[in-house]
């Protein structure tokens, strides 16, 4: 069967932050001078929102520039953060680190605490009210190519088909969208994206790009220990010196709390599991009596940006340009991404818009990477961008180092300090053998406070139809027991947050690899950590994968 096309001015794969923003952005210049621009949006989850997790504590700066009146619209912005705290944890206590001692880049008054999807979904009503096609539950699986080598668009996958690779009687065609220019949104780690990396070299002469994993849970606790607009952060246990990253706490309104922890994915200890680490740390004595008494409601995971300004790629190339997590614009200290990627978005719209009233197409916007070097999304990851390279130091140190850096640059003396730390290597590079390492004994969960990944993941409204082909591609299926299984211990079974990837005993004595792809609730990790560089995540049928309530 062959597939039908459609034609847009602009087409955009994601909608989240970035790919919403840009096709408002169009839309919103398309109305100021009467030149109509046709815009389509594709999302892969069975709704906007569905897919996207964050934290999240917003910088509305973005917000304010593309919706002035954003409140008056009734945008979902209703708790301003007013209180920040810092704890340094040691096993079985801790101190708060004194606010005034902080950078003041790192301060989040002014900010709000938000759910990124409902943000996103309302996003959307605004972008759809203005004209734009936005279809979720389409995955976009294939980057289309004009003769010239330029991008002439994208095609969805094929729906219906089975696990052997044959067509069900419900089989549909993927669809054709081309369009002049085509916009990757597709957040961290986007599987088109790493192709147009490698087909027009985006990344050469930039540093490699680093990543964490983020777990998330969504609670409802006692009304008497909420406190809305609290923001807690906090480092130490149960993460040791030498393996980066931290947890969040975040009040909302109606009673609910957002509790997450982040790992840097260049940890060295194969047997360390992030999501019982985040387990472990909500047993903490000053961090469990938030929750006791409370009910939680959802659960999710997704990988991040943290290379900061040196591993941003090159944004733009014939037909197409990326924005927002795709090419990765987050402030790892400031632990915020939102307000970057809607205005990298709002930037790559504003250089796609004058091409097009110019008469261009397929062409590269080179004016967009040059409006974002002169914007204060650039100045904002400049001057933080010693700071994640400088934790190679081990985390006191790098932490001292940066937090120095940071008063500097929020002191106005940031040019001082002219030079810039580079990232050495890949985060898969940095597992030791197995045999150098000591496993890891975690406490088995309460049920009550700490859970398993399975009820977890069944939180998480993670849904894929069973009979169709595995998403996670293995490049050769020999490798996870006869090359990591004896080097790494297969570190897949922990690294993967869902229950993904087990190592599993055959009848007779062999060992086997399992895939349980209907588990993946899309956070890429896999994809990023493997150390054999085996596993390929590819975009499931459209619809698959987590249905975030409020995350």
């Amino acid at each position: 069967m062959t597939r039908e096309a459609m034609e847009y001015d602009v087409v955009i794969v994601g909608a989240g932050p970035a790919g919403l923003s840009a096709a408002i952005r169009l839309r919103q210049l398309a109305a100021e001078t009467g030149h109509d621009v046709t815009v389509c949006v594709i999302e892969k989850g069975s709704e906007v929102g569905a897919h996207i997790l964050s934290g999240a504590v917003v910088d509305p700066v973005a917000l304010n520039e593309l919706f002035p009146d954003w409140k008056e619209k009734g945008a979902p912005l209703k708790t301003p953060v007013t209180e920040d705290h810092f704890l340094i944890l040691s096993e079985k206590g801790g101190f708060r680190f004194p606010e005034f001692l902080m950078p003041r880049l790192m301060n989040n008054h002014g900010n709000y605490i938000v759910s990124l999807g409902n943000l996103c979904r309302w996003l959307a009503e605004q972008a759809t009210e203005m004209g734009v096609e936005i279809y979720p539950g389409f995955a976009a699986a294939e980057v289309l190519y004009n003769e010239d080598g330029s991008v002439k668009g994208v095609a969805t996958g094929d729906m219906g088909i089975a696990r052997d690779d044959t067509k069900k009687d419900s089989y549909t065609p993927g669809m054709e969208l081309h369009a002049k220019y085509t916009f990757f949104a597709e957040g961290v780690r986007g599987s088109l994206t790493k192709m147009l990396f490698d087909r027009f070299k985006l990344r050469e002469g930039v540093d490699p790009q680093k990543f964490g994993i983020g777990i998330k849970e969504l609670w409802q606790i006692d009304p008497a220990k909420h406190k809305p607009g609290l923001v807690m952060h906090s480092q130490g246990w149960p993460l040791d010196s030498s393996t980066g990253g931290g947890s969040f706490l975040y009040h909302l309104e109606d009673n609910q709390v957002a509790v997450g922890f982040v790992i840097h994915l260049n940890y060295q200890n194969p047997y360390l599991s992030p999501f019982d680490e985040f387990q472990r740390f909500k047993t903490h004595p000053k961090i469990r009596p938030f929750f006791e008494g409370g009910k939680r409601l959802a659960y999710g995971s997704r990988a991040i940006n943290e290379g900061g300004l040196q591993s941003i790629p090159k944004l733009v190339f014939p037909g197409g340009a990326l924005i927002g997590c795709s090419a990765g614009f987050v402030n790892l200290p400031r632990i915020k991404g939102s307000h970057n990627a809607m205005k990298t978005g709002m930037l790559g719209a504003e250089a796609a818009f004058a091409a097009l009233q110019a008469g261009r197409a397929h062409d590269e916007l080179v004016s967009y990477p040059e409006a974002f070097r002169d914007s204060w999304a650039y100045t904002d990851l400049w001057k933080v961008r010693n700071v994640k390279p400088a934790l190679r130091w081990g985390m006191v140190l790098g932490t001292l180092y940066g937090g120095i850096e940071m008063w500097l640059n929020s002191l106005g003396l940031g040019k001082l300090v002219p030079w810039t730390l580079h990232h050495t290597k890949a985060d898969h590079e940095s597992l030791k053998p197995a045999a150098e390492c000591q496993p890891i004994a975690y406490p088995r969960p309460d049920g009550v406070i700490s859970f398993d990944k399975l009820t977890s993941v069944f939180l998480s409204n993670t849904n894929h139809e069973e009979d169709q082909p595995i998403h996670l591609k293995l490049k050769d299926p020999a490798i996870p027991i006869q090359v990591n299984l004896p080097l790494w211990a297969e570190p897949a079974q922990r690294y993967c947050p869902a229950g993904v990837y087990e190592v599993l005993d055959n009848d007779d004595g062999s060992k086997r690899f399992q895939i349980n792809a209907q588990n993946c609730v899309h956070c890429k990790t896999c994809d990023i950590k493997d150390p054999s560089q085996n596993i390929n995540w590819t975009v499931p049928e459209g619809g698959g994968g987590p249905n975030y309530p409020n995350m």
